[in-house]
């Protein structure tokens, strides 16, 4: 997540609910089944290796965020779940021109990573699940790993597009089809996120919601020792879509606390504004933003993979499959 100082000279905007909320009562079994398939095993490995030291802390446009680009990358060929039409071999470059804004290093030419599963009846609608797999790099001898920020949303990212590409060749695929978008740049001013709004690969018209991932691997000052735990941030009214499917698929399976602390436009904290899916809401398109909220360790060197609890990792990551599920076979 980056920082408030960048985010200042953002504005507020409206969207609309575009979708309603029935769901087949047939499908829950079959989607507890696949989120109950989430593992704290396969969440630890791959998050160990995004925010190992060889990704140098993944900043934007160097050699750790190129490497992570390709772990990520090589992950969706593994799993045999295509790219993005329109993208280079699943990226999108985002040329250093773009990423120039108020408070904004110079950074070099980076890119997104997106692949995507077609839906089976209405494949021209689509549901965007980002999170940023940047971080800050590194500085004074140290390393950023990132840990939370953003390994974990990255993580969980990868682990709900595994799940999505078995259910569909197991014959339950998505009624939308599905986009993973991994965001570079986010830390810097949302880079990314912005760039693929503002050159999209498919019409944004036809993004129905967009599921943000910015730090879920940590328990915050607030919580301190209790997990049990999940910030939501979204489109208020007009994404009330989302809030129910969230809370649907709570009541069904994880049972976390949903604390809405943060949902504001106008919370001193600006969470609203902080994270890629700002630039989806500008666009008039209804977010919903998972959220761990923020620790000590916050856009420093110790935000390392040891400090990350799985466990609440685990039941934070079940409960955004479980809502995109509903979101994603929603009549």
């Amino acid at each position: 997540m980056k920082k408030k100082l960048f985010i200042i000279y953002l504005s507020v905007y409206a969207s609309i609910n575009v979708f309603g909320q029935k769901q087949q009562n047939s499908t829950i079994n079959i989607s507890h089944t696949y989120a109950d398939e989430i593992t704290v095993n396969d969440l630890r490995k791959h998050l160990e290796i995004l925010a190992s030291d060889e990704f140098e802390g993944r900043k934007t446009g160097e050699p750790g965020q190129k490497k992570a680009a390709e772990y990520i990358r090589n992950f969706y060929k593994q799993h045999q779940i295509p790219a993005l039409p329109g993208t280079e071999d699943y990226y999108q470059l985002v040329p250093s021109e773009a990423m120039k804004r108020m408070f904004s290093p110079k950074l070099n030419d980076s890119e997104n990573v997106i692949a995507y599963i077609k839906g089976e009846e209405l494949p021209n609608e689509y549901i965007v699940i980002s999170a940023h797999y940047d971080h800050i790099g590194m500085a004074n001898g140290e390393i950023f790993n990132g840990a939370d920020d953003d390994a974990s949303g990255t993580t969980a990212t990868l682990l709900l597009a595994k799940l999505f590409q078995q259910a569909k060749q197991n014959g339950h695929g998505p009624k939308r089809s599905i986009i993973f978008l991994h965001c570079t740049g986010e830390e810097y001013g949302l880079h990314g996120s912005r760039y693929f709004a503002n050159n999209p690969l498919v019409p944004l018209n036809q993004i129905k919601a967009n599921i943000n991932i910015d730090m879920i691997g940590r328990i915050d000052n607030i919580y301190k020792t209790d997990g049990n735990y999940i910030y939501l941030v979204g489109s208020l009214d007009e994404g009330k879509h989302l809030y129910a499917n969230a809370e649907k698929a709570n009541n069904e399976l994880t049972q976390l606390k949903i604390d809405y602390t943060y949902d504001s436009r106008t919370h001193p904290d600006m969470i609203f504004y902080r994270s890629d899916h700002y630039n989806f809401a500008r666009h008039n398109i209804p977010v919903l933003f998972f959220y761990s909220g923020e620790h000590d360790d916050y856009h420093k060197s110790t935000d390392t993979v040891d400090k990350i609890e799985f466990e609440w990792m685990k039941k934070r990551t079940q409960l955004i499959f479980l809502t995109t599920w509903f979101t994603a076979n929603a009549f």
